[in-house]
């Protein structure tokens, strides 16, 4: 299965080749295949079940396929996976936070152990998603939608080249889904790449925005 085509660089910076996976006795993942661009979002589509979020994890590295090849910057991985890891920012179903510490310290720790950060950039970053209010509210005590967008705002200060998202706009309303969405597009425009599991499509009709079946 091969994405549209479509390119806004020369050379692909993350490709999958012909990826298989078996769940059990089921074939999960038939000879996956694409390419993904400086600028572009790649969205994965297709049924319940038919393997999105194992292509996702399979991608970035926690799942292991049967067979295939996972490619960043022309260098097979594992080979150069430190290098991957550093360019790569993922964001499961589940958000990732600690529920007893506030969405200020969950932004600290969790992006301290990949850069140095200030506590201004942090408040200013809830800000650009209309959570500032929840920086000093234990995250046990936000909303679905408000946990949703602290997650965002730490993939978003990793700094990260390559986003690896599994359907971020779960419990988003419409004006989150916006606003993610803006940050999306400004992400792709300093060359940035996301690759997402979707059941609603992100910036539909946008230029470097594309989609890849699976059946």
């Amino acid at each position: 299965m091969l994405a549209q085509a479509a390119a806004t660089s020369p050379q692909p910076q993350l490709e999958a080749r012909a990826v298989h996976l078996w769940r059990g006795e089921k074939h999960l993942l038939r000879g996956v295949s694409f390419a993904l661009y400086s600028g572009e979002l790649l969205q994965v589509v297709g049924p319940n079940g038919v393997g999105k979020t194992s292509l996702l994890r399979c991608v970035a590295g926690l799942l292991p396929t049967e067979s295939g090849e996972i490619v960043w910057q022309g260098q097979q991985l594992p080979d150069g996976r430190d290098e991957f890891h550093r360019e790569l920012a993922y964001l499961a179903h589940v958000n990732g936070l600690k529920a007893e510490l506030t969405a200020l310290e969950n932004l600290q720790f969790g992006v301290a152990v990949r850069r140095a950060v200030t506590t201004e950039e942090l408040r200013e970053t809830l800000q650009l998603l209309h959570v500032e209010a929840c920086a000093d509210l234990p995250v046990r005590a936000l909303s679905a939608g408000q946990k949703r967008r602290v997650a965002l705002a730490r993939i978003m200060l990793t700094r990260a080249s390559l986003w690896i998202l599994d359907e971020p706009i779960t419990n988003l309303d419409k004006a989150g889904i916006a606003l993610f969405e803006a940050r999306i597009a400004e992400h792709m425009r300093t060359g940035g790449m996301i690759l997402t599991a979707a059941h609603q499509l992100l910036l539909q009709g946008q230029p470097g925005v594309r989609t890849l079946e699976l059946r």
